[in-house]
């Protein structure tokens, strides 16, 4: 997640009461009376403290089911995580099998999957098919959301390119003052020159909608400007993608 953008969606969230332990590993669990007793720790070690709930949730990642599969039977590829290799038409090192989604490298995503099968499908069929993992949104669905697509300020540094940064936030926003909800930004990263979009970052109620034009506009390799000449209808929370596209080469209007 785009670093700034995240700083921003941390301090939400916190206003809502949730709380924060970075750095921090579970060294026990005791489940022997009502509900759940975590024992936590610094990952650079320290004191130990004790976390009584209700419910635990573990969310440590994901790992591709590839183990109990039979793979190394028949000599099909992975790599030290498991995944299945295959090359840019989804076949594997072995002759007629292929392979898709969270078992082969790539977002672990189900919309990414989808349009892996699809590409795969259109491969055996003798047609074209591609997937651009590069350009597959990402969404956090809170409350606010953070949509994304494309890079990160952060990667675009290391990359090494000159670039211009385009915000809007989304109490400048009529429909989102209008709807008592405008907590949250959109931020666009643009080649300094060229203008071509590079990142689009979200984090609005429904940002999981907005971010598609985005998405639509990276996949065909469109401008800031291409979006910001656009004519948006009045009053959407999609103005405010408008402005910040303005906001890269030139200045947004409403704020």
């Amino acid at each position: 997640m785009d670093a700034e953008i995240r700083k921003q969606f941390q301090r939400s969230l916190e206003k809502q009461k949730m709380k924060f332990m970075l750095k921090t590993k579970v060294v026990g669990v005791d489940t022997t009376g009502n509900g759940v007793k975590l024992t936590v720790e610094p990952t650079t070690g320290g004191e130990q403290t004790t976390l009584e709930a209700d419910v635990v949730l573990v969310s440590a990642g994901r790992t591709p089911f590839t183990a109990e599969l039979g793979l190394d039977k028949i000599g099909v590829e992975t790599d030290k995580a498991g995944r299945i290799l295959v090359n840019e038409r989804f076949v594997t090192n072995v002759t007629g099998i292929h392979a898709i989604g969270d078992v082969i490298p790539g977002p672990m995503l189900a919309h990414k999957a989808e349009e892996d099968g699809v590409a795969c499908v259109e491969f055996i069929a003798g047609k074209h098919g591609h997937v651009d993992y590069d350009k597959v949104p990402g969404v956090v669905y809170t409350h606010p959301e953070v949509a994304s697509v494309g890079k990160t300020e952060e990667q675009v540094k290391a990359l090494g390119v000159d670039y211009r940064v385009g915000k809007f936030p989304f109490l400048a926003n009529s429909r989102a003052k209008a709807i008592d909800d405008a907590e949250g930004i959109v931020k666009i990263l643009a080649e300094k020159e060229s203008e071509k979009i590079l990142g689009v970052h979200i984090m609005a109620p429904n940002a999981g909608e907005l971010i598609h034009e985005a998405v639509i506009a990276i996949n065909y390799d469109a401008s800031s400007e291409d979006i910001a000449r656009v004519c948006h209808a009045h009053p959407t929370m999609s103005e405010a993608l408008k402005e910040a596209a303005m906001a890269t080469y030139d200045k947004p209007i409403h704020i």
